[in-house]
């Protein structure tokens, strides 16, 4: 098999899926590569990679660049757990106040944008700096995080009392569509999957072989989390059972109509097809 440049996102849903691949129960003969959605998106869209999840938004911005590998995203169907905006007041009363925004992230910034608009129809000004809840509300009134900084914030202000109201995007966007929220995809360049049909084949059977291995590895998961960053384990048991990897058709209407709200919002240029290994 040719040895592919994969991209990792280094957090705690990725787990179930790499924690198969990097203790050799499923092999891929890769070189992984860790990293934050911003620069793994940044890597993969310079050539860097050849496979990797890439934030959902990003893959509606270059359009052709890339296959989406069948059966594989990270999603929430309602409450994700690890996407939460921090504020001093209700969302509905931050209209004309100031939001800062994480420099790590991609999809869940333009999903804020995406309710504040069409939802709560608000208006505020943004601010993007590194991913630290204290640096974000020192410098205004609400703070968007993701990935296990979500994580360790939302256990944190539950168990200190903290006067801040928590807003999980994923469960608003399940209020306010209906449908499950798509924040990632892998994908695969199309020139590697051109030149590479096979090997491309073989590594999307591996990722689905990866995925049932860690959905039935649940307590093993669970340690290995604690070990990485002394969360509680009932805390992060309930995140594993939140955190979605499917991309059926319900998954895929979910992306589709955050894509809609996306192209009305003006963050991509034009409404998006599904372009899916083997279809």
């Amino acid at each position: 098999m040719v040895k592919v440049r994969l991209g990792q996102v280094d957090y705690l849903n990725c787990l179930p899926i790499y924690y198969p691949i990097e203790t050799d129960r499923v092999p891929i003969k890769a070189t992984l590569v860790k990293g934050v959605p911003t620069r793994l998106n940044r890597l993969f869209f310079a050539g860097e990679l050849d496979i990797t999840p890439v934030s959902s938004i990003e893959y509606a911005r270059y359009p052709g660049n890339c296959l989406i590998l069948p059966d594989m995203s990270i999603s929430s169907d309602g409450r994700v757990g690890s996407i939460s905006l921090f504020s001093r007041v209700p969302v509905a009363e931050l209209d004309g106040k100031k939001v800062c925004l994480p420099d790590t992230s991609a999809t869940s910034v333009a999903l804020l944008k995406v309710l504040f608009q069409h939802y709560y129809q608000i208006e505020v000004a943004f601010e993007t700096t590194p991913d630290d809840l204290d640096l974000m509300m020192s410098k205004a009134d609400a703070g968007l995080l993701i990935g296990d900084k979500a994580l360790a914030a939302n256990y944190q202000v539950k168990a200190t009392g903290r006067p801040l109201f928590v807003t999980d995007l994923g469960m608003v966007w399940k209020d306010f569509t209906g449908t499950p929220m798509v924040f990632a995809l892998w994908v695969i360049r199309r020139e590697f999957a051109e030149e590479h049909p096979r090997e491309t084949e073989e590594i999307a059977h591996a990722f689905l072989q990866a995925k049932k291995i860690g959905n039935s590895k649940l307590e093993t998961l669970i340690d290995v989390a604690h070990r990485k960053n002394r969360l509680p384990r009932e805390v992060l048991e309930d995140y594993f059972a939140l955190i979605k990897h499917d991309f059926d058709e319900r998954y895929r209407r979910g992306l589709l109509s955050f894509y809609d709200y996306a192209y009305k919002t003006g963050l991509i240029e034009e409404r998006m097809q599904l372009d899916v290994w083997g279809e």
